[in-house]
């Protein structure tokens, strides 16, 4: 029985041995010749200045042969996600608006007062039960998302945490609380307000 133990041990150590490198070269990117950390961070769905911030790089300049570690990835799932939350909210908006109603989504991501994942923010209700996007009451977030509101996702997703710090927009023709005409504007896009 100890012999039979032993065995397995030394086999599952093996496994170990063996899947250890691949598991780390997925976690990682060689740069090669023309890369540019937009492109990276672009490529693999992940924040610029997360990315740089995991390898400790004050500018922006890679060389060819580096490894840099990768942060944690958004999944497909939800980028999706995110993309139809803009397409619904900012259909008809600029460009800028649409990358900035995903900024939204990201900041409260990050910041401690929100659920940490962009389906727990899509999808989050108030105390009273109201969702806090209109698309996810109405059904329009179950619409596909067009090519403009990817792109503002891809790119909202390179420039994580860089920006003025917004956590909520509205229209202030529509908007019917109080409260939310009460926050600290950072900037107006089109016919949304951001605010903090």
């Amino acid at each position: 029985m100890k012999n039979i133990k032993k065995i397995i041990l030394t086999i599952g150590l093996s496994f170990t041995i063996f899947l250890t490198p691949s598991i780390a070269s997925a976690a990682t990117h060689t740069v090669q010749s023309g890369d540019s950390l937009w492109k990276i961070s672009n490529y693999y769905g992940v924040s610029l200045t997360a990315l740089q911030q995991t390898n400790h790089l004050k500018g922006t300049m890679i060389y060819p042969g580096q490894k840099l570690t990768l942060p944690t990835s958004i999944s497909n799932q939800e980028v999706d996600l995110l993309a139809r939350l803009v397409h619904a909210e900012a259909k008809g908006e600029p460009y800028a608006g649409k990358v900035a109603v995903a900024t939204v989504v990201l900041n409260r991501v990050d910041h401690r007062d929100f659920p940490n994942t962009i389906k727990g923010v899509v999808y989050e209700r108030s105390p009273g039960g109201y969702y806090a996007f209109t698309p996810v009451k109405n059904g329009a977030i179950n619409q596909p998302a067009d090519s403009s509101a990817k792109r503002a996702v891809q790119e909202s997703l390179a420039f994580r945490g860089q920006g003025k710090g917004s956590i909520y927009f509205y229209n202030p023709r529509t908007a019917k609380s109080d409260w939310i005409l009460s926050r600290e504007v950072t900037t107006t896009i089109g016919n949304h307000r951001f605010a903090k």
